[in-house]
């Protein structure tokens, strides 16, 4: 299969230019588009984080006639925007520019001088300062500016299923990022370099192949055929193997010692830029050229982690889906309606370094992970959509959920969403109480299915680097693992069900539940009530274990703390939690809450 050309033909729920994604653009028969500029995303961003880490916990927050209220508390700055929408969970949607109170006035704030007041509250807070943070955020803003400055061609499917296009441009369309973490669109270096593989501009481009002997080849495998998406690719000489490199990662690299002797002695032969092209998925690092996805690594810090693929992630990945396929195939079985894409293989350079091992920094910055096609998983007829882009705060895409419910009321965006809560919900939750597994289901680890008129026919989870095994139900399987591939493998059961529950409910179903909510605002408690509805009923029927009890009992969530991990410079896998009222009791006794704009309640009250 090859990336799109020609034209193609649009599903029902899809209009008529599904890839008008500029400020401005409009699609025929829809309101104009209207984006906020890159400054007030990165305000709205920083206040979102601030309100969820800092003020709110600390009880420093107030909605009083339409606005945010919003003190920090050591800094002493007190904070004001409008709201658009108050949300159940505290996760309010902002409208124009934030303002901050000086001698009984309330000024304007930009987003430097609010970037200033964050960095000079996390010092005071934590006791440390983190000199790149500034920094970091005038990235992020840079790489907002261009997402919104970029030319995105439309893609079409003449020679592809006709879901393709529709797929690829859901996975390109988020020009803000994740609206709970700081600097969401920071990628350092120079940003024409990132501009040209970034999928906000929806780059598709070759990939460098280089020929590798032999013996040098480090590659895991599942199955006996995992590797053929590589080997497919392109012709070696003798006595070599091929192996593709993400072009951005060989600039990094490519004055490495190691390999330029490599390349010198003909141990490794630089073959260039060949083959069809791949496009940027929504994770950068991922490609996709419509029959498999390759996962390389990136020494590009994107949002908390340097994306590389370390050497226990990458033998890690192949172990998961070799255990898990028992787990897996039963999950799959049980609920026909979701599966998950397995990674069978990963390829990397081992060159030794002076003391006669693999450079680790080749073997790590040259693996790439073979993860499976969408064809051989997708259920026919329906387009896969990228879960963030369905839940994206704005239409920027033609998988938006405003364009699948295009002119629906109500009752139908209700439907919509009981017929999504029950093909995510339960199999993750099935995964976690009934085989000890740890999916990771947030909003870029999760495609929505879609029929021909935008209802939800199927579920696909993806990433295994993010899936964990619990220590106490997988205990032989660990065993049998080298240790620095299984310890990295789990999580114990009470980090793993904050990981679950945060993934889950906090950064996928309310995000979603929030764009289904400014389409029809007064439905927020009926949208959460579904939600319960929905965990009650797999509760009801496994016995409704302790975890779940407490759940639908109402007890606070676990939101991921980005804000502080970036600023402490935690590894993803260390980041903490901070506790968010739960909307349940809420959802069941405040019916008109999403109306109001007037509800003195914050984040953690």
């Amino acid at each position: 299969m090859s990336l799109p050309t020609g034209t193609f033909s649009a599903p029902s729920w899809a209009p008529a230019k599904a890839a008008a994604l500029t400020a401005g653009a409009h699609v025929a028969g829809a309101a104009p588009i209207r984006l906020p500029s890159a400054d007030q995303a990165v305000t709205h961003t920083l206040l979102n984080c601030l309100l969820r880490e800092v003020s709110g916990p600390e009880h420093q927050t107030a909605v009083v006639g339409g606005d945010l209220l919003l003190r920090l508390p050591r800094r002493g700055v007190l904070l004001r925007v409008a709201l658009r929408r108050a949300s159940l969970l505290g996760a309010h949607r902002f409208t124009g520019p934030v303002t901050e109170q000086c001698d009984g006035a309330w000024v304007e704030v930009d987003w430097p001088r609010l970037a200033e007041y964050t960095h000079a509250e996390l010092s005071l807070r934590t006791g440390v300062r983190n000199e790149e943070f500034l920094e970091q955020i005038a990235s992020s803003h840079q790489g907002v500016s261009a997402a919104l400055a970029a030319d995105r061609p439309v893609p079409a499917t003449e020679n592809a299923p006709k879901w393709l296009a529709h797929y690829l441009a859901s996975e390109q369309s988020l020009l803000f990022g994740h609206r709970f973490h700081p600097t969401p669109k920071a990628r350092g270096g120079d940003l024409a370099d990132w501009s040209a593989y970034a999928p906000e501009t929806a780059a598709a481009f070759p990939l460098r192949h280089l020929a590798v002997r032999d013996h040098l080849v480090a590659e895991e495998t599942a199955r006996p055929d995992a590797t053929a998406p590589l080997d497919r690719l392109g012709t070696v000489p003798d006595g070599y193997r091929l192996l593709p490199v993400h072009p951005w990662q060989y600039d990094l690299l490519r004055e490495h010692p190691g390999l330029r002797a490599a390349l010198d002695r003909r141990d490794v032969i630089d073959l260039g830029p060949c083959g069809a092209p791949f496009a940027a998925t929504a994770s950068v690092r991922t490609l996709y050229d419509g029959d498999t996805f390759l996962k390389f690594s990136l020494n590009v810090r994107i949002t908390n982690c340097l994306r590389k693929n370390a050497s226990y992630e990458l033998s890690g990945a192949v172990a998961l889906t070799r255990v898990l396929e028992g787990a897996l195939d039963d999950l799959a079985a049980r609920f026909p309606g979701s599966a998950v894409l397995r990674e069978p293989a990963y390829r990397s350079l081992a060159l030794p370094g002076p003391d006669g091992t693999p450079d680790l920094a080749l073997l790590e910055g040259f693996g790439v992970i073979v993860r499976e096609g969408l064809a051989g998983r997708l259920l026919p007829g329906t387009t896969p959509l990228l879960a963030a882009a369905v839940a994206d705060e704005y239409p920027t895409g033609p998988g938006h959920i405003s364009r699948l419910l295009e002119g629906a009321g109500p009752q139908r965006a209700l439907g919509w969403w009981r017929t999504y809560l029950r093909l995510l919900l339960p199999p993750v939750l099935a995964a976690y109480f009934d085989h000890g597994l740890v999916l990771e289901p947030h909003l870029q680890n999760v495609l929505v299915c879609v029929d021909d008129d935008g209802m939800p026919a199927q579920v696909l989870f993806r990433d295994l680097e993010g899936t964990k095994l619990l220590p106490e139900r997988h205990a032989k399987t660990l065993a049998a693992l080298p240790p620095e591939v299984a310890a990295p493998m789990t999580y114990d059961a009470q980090r793993g069900w904050d990981r679950v529950v945060y993934c889950l409910l906090v950064n996928h179903v309310a995000e979603l539940l929030a764009a289904l909510a400014d389409l029809h605002p007064h439905t927020e408690p009926a949208l959460w009530s579904q939600v319960r509805a929905t965990v009650q009923e797999f509760a009801n029927a496994h016995g409704c274990p302790p975890r779940l009890s407490a759940l639908l009992a109402g007890v606070p969530l676990p939101a991921k703390a980005n804000l502080l991990t970036r600023w402490e410079r935690k590894a993803d896998r260390d980041a903490g939690y901070v506790r968010l009222t739960s909307p349940f009791p809420l959802a069941e006794h405040v019916r008109d809450l999403g109306t109001r704009t007037d509800a003195p309640w914050s984040t953690s009250e």
